[in-house]
């Protein structure tokens, strides 16, 4: 483990547009450098570094984050890798974190764990070439299924002896205990003492890490009993769990993020008979469904996805179950389906490599509209089918996250469906505003509990309030736009760009005489929202401020701006990084021609107290304009007496605003 001082020297010694450099070329401009995107295809440049903040953003395709983000990103590297390659890039001697008893012993395991599994794949890998049974059972599977030697070795291929215990005696004999292959699965104990191999008499599938370190083993059988599963996986461990494993993108990686693209099958044969006919950039699941975990490690190379199953009922079936995860995930999909009867792995050992290729690139097809003719198929006149046809389409079309991607589904799968296209529009509209609302209703975070909170501000009801009448309740708009929305993302902006800064803020006196007191501009914002329970509506913004205010309050005199560009929230670290590359600069020519124009570090004092002046007046619009609309239900006339008297107190309270700005002190 690297320790935190060592990954501090490491933070402190690099600087962010060398190292993107190294990969990018990068051109000055003003206080920032610019060049097009690695990750997307441009022409004009909108990739921008910001040496002085060490981060990055892309304005055009939304990829931003640090030095480490970047080479995690750029060269798919881990978090520790990204880490080493800045160390060995600066000559910073990485220091390891001396660990606990417990967690030596934890990794002393987790070590043994991979030793065997590795010494297990490459025993049954040597069986194929060196053993008589090996070569006549194992080897002749192999080559019968078309493989070259070339490939079974790339794939690291084997066979396990049909004996009972033949591997677990060889391991034995080697020094591993009986502890770590159980644990590894390669070794079944059973309560009677007796002991057997998990995958005797099985050709060897070794399921490698992205790194090349083999985590487990997928079994198949060569038998034809019935009794006995076809396929048998290594159990989930301390180093391998199925569902976050990708079959082959091992092998597949570069060739993935080479090509831009990745195609998702069903095995593991089918996966090695593609590379071996061409096509690389191929991975399938690990003996499970499709999962979130698999789809994000696929993200980590490409957003395109190209699905291949079986052209049967069950193969079409199964394509429909996945791809909507693929969606939710943010890929762009596509799909090819196999003659009924065909597979991958069959249609390259009919027609061989070439056309399979040409195969591929024939009968690609964006996934939605082969779903809407499949679906449509299907509806034969009747009305009931064709409404929940209409559903299922319309729910699918609603995860694509591009506006004008979706217009052009709307367009393209009415006129398949043969409706209007308006009605199609509609009904996706409903999906997304509900979609949209559900997203936005507030649910309290245990974590904002003890932050005081403005009640009206909020608008939720207590618990323990009955529920609004459908009827009685008022239409969802979950597209206007906040009003004091600029000014929340201006006081962000104010945190994360100056919010170490320290200024001086007047303390009037009742005669108006103003003693100067010097804080930072955190503990300004924090101290005077808190006051005033002022919260935001934007949720990225409370998150922010939330951060900000936990950490004023604990005392902390600086607060890192990084915290949230290394987030794990997405959402968040986009948000931040793009208030943090504003390239504002005063042009030379003011100051050529002795025009005195304030720098944003100059006039960082007044920008403070005019947003938070501004915040509260436009919180108090909302209020005052909602008091208005009350007005238009009441009948009880001591209602409206009451309503005008608070209505008359918050007028009175934004005169004092508007004063107030009027005399901001620079």
């Amino acid at each position: 483990m690297i320790n935190q001082e060592t990954i501090q020297r490491i933070m402190d010694a690099t600087r962010i547009e060398e190292v993107i450099g190294e990969f990018v070329s990068l051109k000055r401009r003003g206080s920032n450098h610019i060049g097009c995107c690695p990750f997307h295809n441009e022409k004009t440049p909108s990739f921008a570094v910001s040496p002085a903040k060490g981060i990055y953003k892309c304005f055009g395709c939304g990829e931003s984050g640090n030095a480490v983000g970047f080479l995690m990103k750029h060269e798919h590297y881990t978090y520790p890798e990204a880490l080493r390659w800045l160390a060995n890039k600066y000559n910073i001697e990485v220091e390891e974190e001396k660990l606990t008893e417990e967690q030596i012993e934890r990794n002393n395991e987790r070590d043994a764990l991979f030793h065997v599994s590795e010494f297990a794949q490459k025993y049954f890998a040597s069986l194929l070439y060196e053993n008589e049974m090996g070569v006549a059972v194992g080897l002749a599977y192999f080559h019968n299924r078309g493989l070259s030697d070339k490939v079974i070795k790339d794939f690291g291929l084997g066979y396990c002896l049909e004996e009972w215990d033949n591997f677990t005696r060889h391991a034995r004999a080697n020094g591993y205990s009986d502890n770590v292959l159980q644990k590894t699965g390669l070794t079944i104990f059973k309560d009677d003492g007796k002991v057997y191999d998990r995958f005797r008499g099985r050709v060897m599938f070794p399921i490698f890490s992205v790194s090349g370190r083999v985590l487990g083993f997928s079994g198949r059988i060569l038998s034809k009993e019935k009794s006995s599963a076809k396929y048998v996986n290594s159990p989930d461990s301390e180093i391998y769990n199925k569902s976050h494993i990708l079959y082959g993108l091992y092998q597949a990686k570069n060739a993935i993020a080479r090509q831009d693209k990745c195609y998702l099958v069903e095995g593991n044969i089918d996966v090695i008979s593609m590379y071996q006919s061409g096509v690389e950039n191929t991975v399938a699941s690990c003996g499970t469904s499709l999962t979130v975990e698999q789809v994000r490690l696929m993200r980590r190379y490409t957003k395109n996805v190209t699905v291949l199953y079986d052209g049967d009922a069950a193969g079409i079936k199964a394509a429909f179950r996945a791809v909507n995860m693929l969606f939710e995930e943010g890929m762009h999909v596509r799909v090819v389906l196999f003659p009924d009867g065909d597979d991958p792995d069959s249609y390259a050992q009919k027609y061989g490599s070439v056309q399979l290729q040409q195969y591929l690139s024939d009968n690609e097809t964006n996934f939605i509209l082969f779903k809407t003719k499949i679906l449509a198929a299907d509806i034969k006149g009747d009305p009931i089918r064709k409404a929940e046809v209409l559903g299922d389409i319309v729910r699918t079309i609603a995860l694509v996250p591009d506006l004008m991607e979706r217009t052009e589904y709307v367009t393209q799968c009415a006129s398949l469906l043969r409706i209007p296209e308006e009605t199609l529009q509609n009904e996706l509209a409903k999906t997304l505003n509900r979609k949209l609302y559900e997203s936005i209703k507030h649910k309290p975070d245990e974590a904002d509990k003890d932050l005081p909170r403005d009640e009206a501000a909020a608008g939720d009801a207590p618990a323990t309030e009955a529920p609004v009448p459908a009827q009685q309740q008022k239409p969802v708009a979950p597209f206007t736009i906040n009003p004091a929305q600029s000014q929340e993302n201006k006081i962000i902006s104010l945190l994360l760009n100056f919010g170490n800064e320290i200024i001086a803020m007047p303390l009037k006196s009742d005669s108006g005489d103003g003693q100067g007191e010097k804080y930072t501009v955190a503990q300004i914002v924090v101290g005077d929202l808190l006051g005033d329970r002022i919260t935001f509506e934007d949720p990225v913004c409370q998150t922010i401020f939330n951060e900000y205010a936990t950490r004023v309050n604990n005392g902390e005199a600086f607060i890192d701006p990084q915290i949230f560009v290394v987030s794990d929230n997405q959402q968040l670290r986009d948000t931040a990084v793009a208030m943090m590359m504003d390239d504002y600069s005063v042009s030379e020519k003011w100051r050529e021609k002795h025009i005195v124009v304030p720098t944003k570090e100059e006039r960082v004092a007044m920008d403070v107290e005019e947003s938070l002046l501004t915040l509260k007046l436009k919180k108090l619009d909302v209020k005052i304009d909602d008091i208005d609309s009350q007005f238009n239900y009441l009948t009880d006339d001591n209602e409206k007496l009451m309503l005008m008297s608070q209505k008359m107190s918050l007028i009175a309270v934004r005169q004092k605003l508007g004063s107030a700005l009027n005399r901001v002190i620079s």
